[in-house]
């Protein structure tokens, strides 16, 4: 028996999330079913991270314990055989018995991108939110740099668990342009319950004039003062990868 850490890419469009929900599609679901075709007999698949409904990924960690008499290349090829096309397996190799993918993480990566476009294009808007009229860049990157560092920060979501602190330290917070696109990235150690799409809906009402970098930043502070915008639309969210120790995994 061996434990394997695989990374996986998903078009979270059709999902109900990644953590499995009996009667919902979702990408551990999935995933648990094509293990089975292999063999597995387990009950659960770790991950570093739970994608909400409708959250892309192209590199989230899922690790699982199997016993399998052939190369992790094979076992790779293996799953993307049985994977709907929804999901890729992009890389597998064998893990230490004990990693955990979601308490061995030192950080998370996550993009948002917005499309501003006075009309509709279905093929982008699958992976982007379009927004009209244009939000002002400069102000939406001035607000974002009040972002980093070690803070409460439950003005932009709730604990994962009840009782649980809402602490994060954020790592990188900033917006570029992507050709037309504009992309929020955003590291940090963890995460709140859709903490990256309430900080995106937020940033926005900055772009668009509805409140200022400076009412953005009063939401830092502890107790926060005001309140947050509801979070932006799921499609537009891709964890990108999740990060380790070196050697570990």
């Amino acid at each position: 028996m061996e434990r394997y850490q695989a990374i996986l890419a998903y078009d979270g469009t059709s999902f109900w999330g990644f953590q499995f929900q009996p009667g919902f599609r979702t990408v551990e679901g999935e995933l648990r079913s094509a293990l089975s075709s292999l063999g597995w007999s387990g009950r659960t698949v770790l991950s570093g991270g739970r994608t909400d409904a409708g959250v892309h990924a192209e590199g989230q960690t899922a690790v699982f314990d199997l016993e399998w008499a052939h190369a992790p290349e094979e076992l790779q090829r293996a799953l993307n055989a049985i994977l709907p096309k929804d999901i890729s397996c992009r890389a597998l190799q064998v893990s230490a018995p004990d990693f955990h993918p979601r308490y061995r993480a030192l950080r998370r990566c996550y993009r948002y991108r917005v499309l501003p476009a006075p009309e509709r294009d279905p093929l982008r808007e699958r992976y982007a939110l379009r927004v009209w009229p244009a939000p002002d860049f400069d102000r939406m990157a001035e607000a974002a740099r009040a972002l980093p560092g070690k803070r409460d920060f439950r003005a932009f979501g709730s604990a994962p668990r009840l009782g649980s602190h809402t602490v994060r330290t954020i790592f990188r917070a900033d917006w570029e342009r992507q050709g037309e696109d504009l992309d929020f990235w955003i590291e940090a150690d963890a995460f709140l319950f859709r903490m990256v799409r309430t900080i995106v809906g937020t940033l926005l009402e900055v772009g668009n004039g509805r409140r200022s970098p400076e009412e953005f930043q009063k939401l830092l502070e502890s107790p926060p003062l005001g309140r947050s915008a509801p979070p932006a639309k799921a499609q537009g969210l891709c964890l990108m990868r999740i990060d380790y120790p070196e050697g570990d995994g």
